[in-house]
C-alpha cells in the first residue's frame, strides 16, 4: 500500500519533469498560440478533476458521515477556505507570470526566480488533491478507491507535462541554458509529491475532515484556473483569438472526466 501510494504521488511529478525537458527539443520560445492551447488544456483537466475528483466525492462522504441534506456544508466551506488560501499566498508571496505581470509584495528577486514562484504556488493544491485521495483510500474510512486516486494522479501528471514546458522555455528564452532552465521546471513540481506526503500525515488524525479537505483542495485548484489559466487563455495577444485555448479546455475537460469515470 505504502509503495502504491509512493508511485502515485511521483505520477505529476515525472509530468511536471517530462513537461519541463521539452526545452531541449523546442525552440526558444514559446508561440502564443502554444501557449494558450496548453492554458486551455490545463485549466479544462483542473476544473474536472476538482468536480469528479473532490467535489462529489466531499459531498458523497459528507452524506455517509450522515450529514444527509446538509452534505454540501463542507463542499461549501472546503471550496471557499481553498481559494481564500491561495489568494493569501498570492498576496503574500512575489511571484511573476509568463506576460510578465508582478504580483505580490515588492522584491529583489530575478524574474526567473519569482515565474518559479508562480508555477510552485499552482503545484500545490494539485499535490494536496492527490495526497487526499490517496489518504482516504489509505485509512479505508472513506469510499474512495486507489484507482480513483491513480486516475487524478494520472489527470495531474497529463496537465503538468504542458505546465513543464511553459516554465522552462520562457526562463530559457530570459537568458538560462536549457539545461538550468528545465532543472528549475522541474523542481516547481517537486513541491506536489512534498505537499501530497503532508496531507496524508495529516489526514490520517483529522478523519472527520476530509470532506473538508477535498473540497478545499478544490477551491485552491479553482482559484487557479479562474485567477491564472483562464485569463492568459482567453487574452487577445499577437491577433491570437481564444477559440483554440477554448477548444484544448474542453479537450483537457474531457480527457479528466473519461479518467475518473473509467478508473474511478
Amino acid at each position: 500500500m505504502i509503495s502504491t501510494i509512493a508511485k502515485g504521488l511521483l505520477i505529476p511529478f515525472l509530468g511536471t519533469t517530462l513537461g519541463s525537458a521539452c526545452v531541449f527539443f523546442m525552440k526558444n520560445k514559446m508561440s502564443i498560440r502554444l501557449q494558450k492551447s496548453l492554458s486551455g488544456f490545463a485549466a479544462g483537466v483542473m476544473v474536472a478533476a476538482s468536480v469528479w475528483s473532490l467535489l462529489i466525492p466531499s459531498m458523497s462522504q459528507a452524506e455517509e458521515l450522515g450529514m444527509g441534506k446538509l452534505a454540501f456544508i463542507p463542499a461549501v466551506v472546503g471550496f471557499c477556505l481553498g481559494m481564500l488560501f491561495l489568494l493569501l499566498l498570492d498576496i503574500l508571496t512575489p511571484h511573476m507570470h509568463i506576460n510578465e505581470t508582478v504580483e505580490g509584495p515588492k522584491s529583489k528577486l530575478k524574474k526567473s526566480t519569482m515565474m518559479v514562484l508562480a508555477v510552485t504556488l499552482h503545484n500545490i493544491p494539485e499535490g494536496m488533491a492527490v495526497g487526499i485521495l490517496y489518504a482516504g483510500w489509505y485509512t479505508g474510512s472513506v469510499q474512495i478507491s486507489a484507482s480513483a486516486a491513480l486516475a487524478l494522479a494520472i489527470g495531474i501528471a497529463i496537465q503538468n507535462f504542458p505546465e513543464g514546458a511553459i516554465i522552462s522555455m520562457p526562463l530559457h528564452s530570459k537568458g538560462l541554458s536549457k539545461t538550468k532552465a528545465c532543472i528549475f521546471g522541474t523542481l516547481t513540481g517537486i513541491v506536489e509529491p512534498l505537499a501530497g506526503i503532508l496531507t496524508i500525515i495529516l489526514a490520517q488524525f483529522i478523519i472527520p475532515v476530509l470532506p473538508y479537505l477535498l473540497s478545499f483542495a478544490a477551491g485552491a485548484m479553482i482559484y487557479v484556473v479562474v485567477e491564472e489559466l483562464v485569463p492568459e487563455m482567453a487574452a487577445e495577444e499577437e491577433n491570437v483569438h481564444s477559440n483554440l485555448g477554448t477548444i484544448m479546455f474542453m479537450i483537457g475537460f474531457s480527457i479528466m472526466m473519461m479518467l475518473d469515470v473509467a478508473l474511478g
